[in-house]
């Protein structure tokens, strides 16, 4: 299958229909969400999204959807921020409920925005945003922390762009064993060093190793990300080891999903991580220049 890009430029955000008492009961017609083949009578996401589309922020609307006395409608969110006064054709809001529009919303069965990556699902209006959130087929953001990039796209998409955009070395087989050299250690500015991507086991992973800082302390860290989601990530374990001088140390994990995101894992210290002294006790010589050796392999467990 041909690889898709998605950047999703859309920020509604993700929420459960409020449960207050003046919430028109909508269960009973929602119930939890379906997955089948589409329907004939699906209504067209584009026309449903101008619908129910809120005009201050854009976002779908939810119950109490409000309207003023014109019938210009607008979510319960913004509404305090318009000072009750009609966002479309100034009236005062007043709290009038348009219970219609949210019998329509409660009606309505539409497909999951990412059916251009496999997702075959038709969800309830209410279930709809709460399915994207942990949708399977969401597309992964890029892994490259050494910006902020913000390309995403399936898996097939990201390795080409690792490997054209950002210049990322590549490599086939489970084991791995990388020199770091860096001239002047005592720089530590949080950026990223290496970024390595493997092959292996029909699947891609991605080798991080870089420095930052602990509290006061410079550090070095290395950990591995596998790219794809968290529940096949932990079918996999992965082992590293640094050393010199008669000494080593060593770290064995389970690979992080790219869904969480480089900062996330380096500062959950989810990895080998070295003190700076014991880095450069290990690189010998003057300890002015860094020489860390890195080995390691993944496999998969059984």
């Amino acid at each position: 299958m041909a690889s898709v890009t998605y950047i999703d430029d859309s920020h509604a955000e993700v929420i459960d229909p409020p449960k207050t008492e003046e919430m028109l009961d909508v269960t009973e017609l929602v119930g939890d969400h379906i997955q089948h083949s589409p329907k004939p009578n699906v209504a067209s996401y584009g026309n449903v999204r101008e619908l129910l589309e809120c005009p201050v922020c854009l976002s779908a609307m939810y119950p109490p959807i409000h309207q003023c006395s014109n019938g210009h409608t607008l979510c319960s969110g913004c509404k305090p921020r318009v000072h009750n006064r009609c966002p479309t054709c100034r009236h005062e809001l007043g709290n009038i409920r348009c219970l219609a529009l949210e019998k329509v919303a409660a009606s309505l069965e539409l497909p999951c925005k990412y059916q251009n990556f496999g997702c075959l699902g038709i969800y309830p209006y209410y279930c709809k945003l709460k399915h994207e959130s942990q949708c399977q087929y969401r597309p992964y953001t890029c892994p490259y922390a050494g910006s902020e990039c913000t390309v995403a796209g399936d898996i097939p998409y990201l390795v080409n762009h690792l490997k054209d955009d950002h210049k990322v070395d590549m490599h086939n087989g489970s084991t791995f064993n990388h020199r770091y050299v860096k001239s002047n250690p005592h720089e530590v500015d949080n950026a990223t060093w290496m970024l390595t991507v493997f092959s292996c086991f029909g699947q891609y992973f991605c080798l991080h190793f870089e420095a930052f800082q602990l509290g006061m302390a410079p550090v070095y860290i290395a950990f591995l990300r596998f790219m794809g989601d968290d529940a096949e990530a932990k079918n996999y374990s992965y082992s590293l080891e640094v050393g010199g001088n008669g000494r080593k140390m060593t770290w064995q994990g389970v690979p992080r999903s790219i869904r969480d995101s480089h900062r996330k894992v380096r500062d959950s210290y989810d990895g080998l991580i070295i003190q700076r002294n014991m880095a450069l006790f290990f690189s010998g010589g003057d300890r002015k220049e860094l020489k860390l050796r890195v080995t390691g392999r993944i496999w998969k467990e059984q």
